[in-house]
């Protein structure tokens, strides 16, 4: 604790959360009415298929995975009674054979043959079908080469043995081979935690693996069941919306090695982007984590599922360091697994914290200018432009570029050394329409040029020392830069 608050500071309290066979105690949030969930906290789903009708009959199209399927305890059953139906069966066809042909009579007869030797009741019938089955062959019981129907009766046992015991000792081997087993130590912790990572507000939990052989390829995924309803009016009770735990970046290929804890930012495109600390009294989701990854021994995929409810996210929590360094090695303390502490964290949600972003920030007034249109923001850009340098030039100057007609874009240019250079294209768009039309008079071509120029030449004139300097001394730049025949006209004008 000590060492902690050497850390963090005095303002961090540890709150450790209650987990079985854990060994420590957290008194959990005070939570609300118990409500059914999706998914339990040890993966399995609570959901049940009812009034199926004549479906039922799938089931036994794919009677192996049906097997495979059920509990262990009606595997056994199945198991037990399938052997048990199967030799009492066969055994009964032994006796048949030997009753039909009189061998249960005549065993003690020397002179005779019998099918099976030394066959003469159901107990001795059933006693070689088990020897013959078993290949245990202790030599007393015997088939002869006088009763072709024990032949055959003997091939049929083969057959149909060999089948049963690969249908139901392979279905035994797979269901101890699932790698379900190996979820249990798959370890998530109990409790999520909401608080800043990076200044931003995240979502983080934590997942554990408990075993020294690693998972193979890991991945992990989020889903949000919450209930809604769509701007048509129809209610989806178990609405699954993607929770982003670092799809883009690849943060979600996991390397379990040591636990690791995995962070969802919460952020515009995030369904928690409206939820606050206030509103999670009120709110009803689920949070379902599914962990996916092959088995390093057995080379078997994997799936650990949990799920954490809205009563099961501690606002304002993060979690405690469980990492150290030892002599040669890191240890991993997993008595801390679930433990958290409290951090400052804002009680608001992201977007209440943007929009008191905006509302303080001075530059929100440009903000209206926001248009994907590319000739609207232009114009908000000549807007702000234009006011901000019309503020700060002199009284005077202010007159000029605001009353005399000059346009704005000439005013930029000769406001700054970059923008004083422009062509033909910068003129203003009448004398560029009038200058293409074929048939156009020089003359009056002339007179729009020599009218611009001593607009600008006057405007220029006004300005002071240091801007004149800058415009190039009465716009002798400006003309340079006018196509020669525009240039050849005005300077026949002036003289």
């Amino acid at each position: 604790m000590s060492a902690l608050r050497k850390k963090f500071g005095d303002d961090y309290q540890v709150v450790t959360t209650s987990s079985s066979g854990s060994g420590f105690i957290q008194p959990p949030p005070e939570k609300k009415r118990k409500r059914q969930r999706f998914v339990d906290k040890n993966g399995r789903c609570n959901v049940q298929h009812g009034n199926l009708g004549g479906e039922t009959s799938r089931y036994l199209s794919d009677l192996f995975t049906t097997l495979v399927d059920l509990k262990w305890r009606w595997n056994l059953f199945i198991f037990i009674l399938t052997y048990t139906v199967a030799w009492l069966f066969m055994a009964s066809m032994w006796w048949c054979i030997a009753y039909i042909r009189g061998d249960l009579y005549k065993v003690h007869s020397d002179k005779y043959t019998p099918c099976v030797a030394n066959v003469y009741n159901f107990p001795s019938a059933f006693l070689f079908f088990i020897e013959t089955e078993a290949t245990i062959g202790y030599g007393y019981r015997y088939i002869t080469d006088k009763c072709p129907e024990g032949i055959i009766l003997f091939l049929f046992q083969s057959i149909l043995g060999s089948i049963v015991d690969a249908f139901l000792i392979g279905c035994m081997f797979i269901k101890m081979s699932q790698p379900k087993k190996r979820a249990e130590t798959l370890m998530f912790s109990e409790h999520a935690v909401i608080s800043m990572r990076d200044g931003k507000l995240t979502l983080m939990f934590r997942v554990g693996n408990l075993r020294n052989s690693h998972m193979v390829s890991a991945q992990i995924r989020c889903k949000l069941l919450k209930s809604r309803q769509t701007p048509e009016g129809e209610f989806l009770p178990l609405d699954q919306l993607e929770l982003d735990v670092g799809f883009s970046t690849g943060a979600d290929q996991l390397f379990l090695v040591s636990p690791l804890t995995i962070c969802h930012v919460i952020d515009t495109k995030s369904p928690f982007f409206e939820l606050s600390q206030r509103s999670m009294q009120t709110e009803q989701f689920e949070i379902v984590v599914i962990l996916e990854g092959i088995v390093e021994t057995t080379g078997m995929t994997c799936q650990a599922r949990t799920s954490y409810t809205e009563d099961e996210v501690l606002w304002g929590h993060r979690f405690y360091p469980v990492i150290s360094l030892e002599e040669g090695f890191f240890k991993v303390d997993y008595s801390q697994f679930h433990a958290t502490f409290e951090v400052p964290t804002p009680p608001y949600s992201v977007k209440e914290q943007e929009e008191a972003l905006l509302l303080s920030s001075p530059l929100m007034a440009p903000s209206l200018c926001n248009s994907g249109d590319k000739n609207s923001s232009l114009d908000c850009l000549e807007t702000l432009e234009d006011n901000d340098s019309t503020t700060k030039l002199p009284t005077k100057l202010q007159k000029i570029t605001g009353r005399e007609g000059l346009p704005k874009k000439l005013l930029r240019m000769s406001s700054t050394t970059s923008e004083m250079t422009y062509n033909f294209g910068d003129l203003p768009m009448k004398l560029q329409r009038i200058s293409s039309v074929p048939g156009v008079s020089d003359d009056k071509l002339m007179g729009k040029a020599s009218k611009i120029t001593e607009t600008m030449s006057k405007s220029v004139a006004d300005l002071p020392p240091k801007l004149q300097r800058l415009s190039g001394g009465g716009g002798g730049r400006m003309d340079g830069h006018l196509p020669p025949k525009l240039r050849k006209m005005n300077s026949d004008r002036f003289t």
